[in-house]
């Protein structure tokens, strides 16, 4: 299905964001380390279900990213989320929000800002979505081999590896630009 751009998005510069969301918490992660050959280095594992989800989203071209933690992932999270992100858009472009199809972003009660357009990716592609990888980055270098003691903490954790994601755009722009997702 092919979406145009709205009227008053025609002639505004294009700002291509990539919109995912990802379940963090108690349970934890396991990650490759490096290790001596033949041995099997420990680690700590949580058994415990406690999480919060970050909401996040990039902008390739401009090393920009945007998220929040929240409690759940629902439209209501996800309303906030488009608003941060609508804010976040260089003041007199249009951002292109690309997402793919989880429930909350193709419910009704979803409130898209004037300055957004989204675009679902087809079901079952994650490698079209550049988002996807930041999870893997920040679950290698930041949330992995942790134990988390109560949903405060968790949160914590998951703002302190947020912000330290977008103090290295460098890092956001190699992590998720694609060729294919360019504004010419």
């Amino acid at each position: 299905m092919r979406q145009a751009l709205p009227a008053s998005a025609q002639g505004k510069a294009l700002e291509i964001w990539f919109q995912d969301e990802a379940r963090m918490g108690q349970k934890g992660t396991l990650t490759r380390v490096w290790a001596r050959k033949g041995s099997r280095p420990r680690g700590p594992r949580d058994t415990r279900y406690e999480s919060a989800y970050i909401f996040g989203a990039v902008c390739s071209e401009r090393a920009a990213a945007i998220g929040l933690v929240m409690p759940l992932a629902n439209t209501e999270a996800m309303n906030l989320h488009l608003g941060a992100i609508s804010r976040a858009i260089t003041h007199g472009a249009h951002g292109v929000v690309v997402f793919d199809g989880a429930g909350w972003h193709k419910a009704r009660a979803l409130e898209i800002p004037d300055n957004i357009t989204t675009i679902r990716l087809p079901s079952y592609a994650p490698e079209l979505n550049p988002a996807e990888n930041i999870w893997e980055y920040l679950r290698k270098n930041y949330l992995a081999f942790r134990v988390l003691e109560d949903y405060d903490e968790i949160v914590d954790t998951c703002c302190d590896a947020w912000n330290e994601l977008r103090a290295k755009p460098e890092r956001i722009a190699s992590i998720t630009r694609r060729d294919w997702a360019r504004v010419s």
